[in-house]
């Protein structure tokens, strides 16, 4: 492993870990509040878990306040609740009036609903604060003027290069990144249009499990600009430049990166004559093509350098409601991404990654847009998974505490420690599936 690639690790995981950090303390700061606005005594506050020690720990008032070492969440212990302690000998005893189990049930509702709450909150207060100071830029789909460029996988449900997407189920998709993300969430037919034709394409079970597995199937088709070389370029030994555009390939005109892609591996040992638009001059270069069939050459280029990017800038008030459509967006599209881990035909549980997975979702460059942007949409979800009514989550606790309040009857405590262990079994055998997945992709 060289040191730039252990630099693009520690990047990744220093972002990784102060957006996780950040996520716990506010959310576990969403309980503690309304614990201590309620009078209820809260023994422990903990970034992290500490099972046998801690790294840091300091008793303020009632409080224990630490930074354990196993970064798999974090907790507040609060007494009188049968939570992640599982602190029998404590229930043994009389009620205290300062603990959790004394409060009225709509308090106890408010202590458990309070970090999901939070990450709601602070999901759009992210998004707003982004839009508010970066603006928001994408590529209006009818602005992808080259149509698409797709690998085998867009192929497989009849996508061609050059195509260009009209419809999406029968509906117009504004941005275009957003229209992988479209067809892989229930689509059932992609309106294209091909040498001035309008063609509907079906989209079956089998096409969404290979897009699944394979979600960047499709891209904006963009010229063949030259960005950077690789350290043993033949084609920057031959003399091509940075910036040149690349229109011909053995005498024939070929206008796209992808052409290039599928064209110059067949090649391989022999040497090629491209045609490069340099400046107000065309240059022809004489490349070796070794064996491997890949002349060394990155694409250059942004976007912007090639289609009208849509820019919005928002204003302060303006920035609010738009950071909340952007967060029940986010939402929204979590839970349909949600419901296609259920669909077996899909296999998408095995898409499903730990914590390796959203640690490379951030970039290797520090990038503060995108760190915000990453960091509220894994605050959304954590909101979303937490509500789930699943025992040991808050979403199990409030489903008692709102049956306690429908039939005027709490459920025994030995009923409370018997879902808070089937609920840590269940996280456990998850927590085990999501993150074996990571290591079984490594091994691939």
């Amino acid at each position: 492993m060289e040191l730039t690639d252990i630099a693009d690790i520690l990047v990744k995981a220093t972002q990784f870990f102060l957006s996780l950090s950040l996520l716990i303390i506010l959310h576990e700061l969403g309980h503690f509040i309304p614990a201590k606005l309620f009078k209820t005594r809260v023994e422990k506050f903990y970034l992290f878990f500490d099972p046998w020690f801690s790294v840091f720990k300091k008793k303020v008032g009632e409080t224990e306040y630490g930074i354990g070492w196993l970064p798999l969440g974090g907790y507040v212990k609060i007494s009188g609740m049968i939570d992640e302690s599982m602190d029998k000998e404590q229930m043994k005893k009389p009620a205290e009036p300062w603990e959790f189990r004394s409060k009225p049930a709509w308090q106890r509702l408010i202590i458990m609903i309070g970090g999901v709450t939070v990450n709601v909150i602070l999901g759009i207060a992210i998004y707003a604060g982004v839009l508010a100071y970066w603006g928001e830029q994408y590529l209006p789909t009818e602005n992808a003027t080259y149509g698409i460029a797709v690998d085998s996988t867009g192929e497989s449900i009849g996508l061609r290069d050059g195509d260009k997407i009209l419809l999406v189920n029968g509906n117009e998709v504004e941005n275009f990144n957003q229209i992988p993300m479209e067809i892989v969430l229930g689509a059932e037919s992609v309106t294209v249009e091909r040498d001035g034709q309008e063609l509907d394409l079906p989209v079956t079970s089998a096409n969404i499990k290979a897009m699944v597995q394979n979600p960047a199937f499709m891209t904006p088709r963009i010229p063949y600009v030259v960005g950077e070389f690789t350290n043993s370029s033949v084609a920057k030994k031959a003399g091509l430049l940075e910036g040149d555009r690349i229109v011909g390939l053995n005498g024939r005109q070929l206008e796209f990166f992808d052409e290039y892609i599928d064209s110059i591996p067949a090649y391989a040992g022999r040497t090629v004559t491209l045609t490069a638009q340099r400046e107000t001059e065309r240059v022809v270069v004489e490349v070796p093509v070794p064996e491997h069939g890949k002349i060394g050459v990155y694409p250059g280029g942004s976007y912007a350098d090639f289609f009208d990017i849509e820019t919005k800038k928002y204003g302060v008030f303006e920035s609010i409601p738009a950071g909340y459509h952007r967060a029940t967006g986010t939402l929204s599209n979590y839970i349909r991404q949600f419901k296609i881990i259920f669909d077996t035909e899909t296999e998408a549980y095995k898409s499903v990654g730990g914590f390796l997975t959203i640690g490379n979702q951030f970039p290797s460059t520090w990038d503060w847009q995108y760190f915000w942007n990453f960091t509220a949409f894994l605050s959304i979800m954590l909101a979303f998974l937490n509500i789930l009514p699943i025992p040991a989550l808050d979403g199990g606790h409030v489903v008692f505490v709102l049956w306690e309040m429908i039939t005027r009857r709490k459920p025994s405590e030995k009923v409370l420690e018997y879902a808070q262990m089937v609920g840590f079994v269940i996280l456990l055998a998850l927590l085990v599936f999501a993150n074996g997945n990571d290591i079984l992709k490594l091994f691939r």
